[in-house]
């Protein structure tokens, strides 16, 4: 295993870009691309760029693919660079099981599979996303992972100590959304990693708390969320050969400057 931490990349961020404005192609984030089935259901993929690795991002819980949008098109610029939606997150189709982080991660193979995307590849994780990003990469099967990029991490012996809490919210929102009501406490939270929101993507999300199909993802993640620790856990080995970094921030500067370490290696 080869560990970099946010020191080694300091020299990088000076030199990494800062947007003040939407991000150039954000908008294609907020609506469906490639619908692309993993077995009777399809995933939403979006890429950008040329060149081998292929970078591939994982949000954070309840979060959809969109939350890249200040990140994809940087990884873009120097080689290919993939985002997807989960199941019932965005424009990919409702989940049909449970949400758990094995779950994902079979989706995850599925999808790159049959969306033709080709490894090697580097998966940059969120939160939970850096959980389903380590359980892919140390169960794959022939999954090809050179490196992983762990942002702000959730560790399966860490748990949120309110993931109850935050289920309830999501259970309240639910039925919100099943009655047809809109919440101002149901909205999509904003994230640091997106820089600035456009007017189309700020729709879409605003569209995607009316949903019920995205509340019960949302809440299938978060009652699922031991489960999940249990299945990294028991995935759990040393990474080998597999350069990781974590970034304990959620910096758009910081990110790209870790992926373009792994990349440089």
């Amino acid at each position: 295993m080869i560990k970099f931490t946010l020191s080694a990349l300091a020299l990088l961020l000076a030199s990494a870009s800062v947007h003040a404005a939407p991000p150039a192609g954000q908008d294609a984030l907020a609506g469906p691309q490639i619908k692309v089935d993993v077995g009777g259901r399809k995933l939403n993929l979006y890429c950008t760029g040329k060149g081998t690795p292929t970078v591939v991002f994982e949000a954070d819980l309840g979060r959809a693919g969109w939350d890249w949008s200040a990140v994809l098109p940087e990884v873009g610029k120097r080689t290919r660079a993939c985002v997807y939606d989960r199941g019932g997150m965005g424009s990919s189709d409702p989940i049909i099981r449970a949400s758990t982080v094995a779950n994902a991660s079979k989706d995850l193979n599925f999808l790159l599979k049959n969306g033709h995307v080709d490894g090697p590849f580097v998966v940059v994780g969120a939160g939970y996303g850096a959980m389903i990003a380590q359980h892919f990469a140390l169960r794959g099967r022939g999954n090809n992972v050179t490196g992983l990029v762990l942002v702000n991490a959730m560790h399966e012996d860490t748990l949120p100590a309110d993931r109850t809490a935050r289920l309830d919210a999501a259970l309240a929102c639910l039925n919100a959304a099943e009655q047809g009501k809109k919440d101002p406490v149901c909205a999509y939270p904003a994230t640091g990693i997106n820089g600035e929101i456009g007017p189309a993507l700020a729709a879409a999300q605003a569209n995607q708390v009316l949903k019920p199909t995205y509340w019960r993802a949302h809440a299938s993640e978060l009652d699922s969320l031991e489960t999940s620790a249990n299945q990294l856990r028991t995935a759990r080995k040393p990474f080998g050969d597999i350069k990781v970094i974590e970034v304990p921030q959620t910096e758009p500067a910081a990110i790209v400057a870790a992926v373009m370490q792994v990349l440089d290696k």
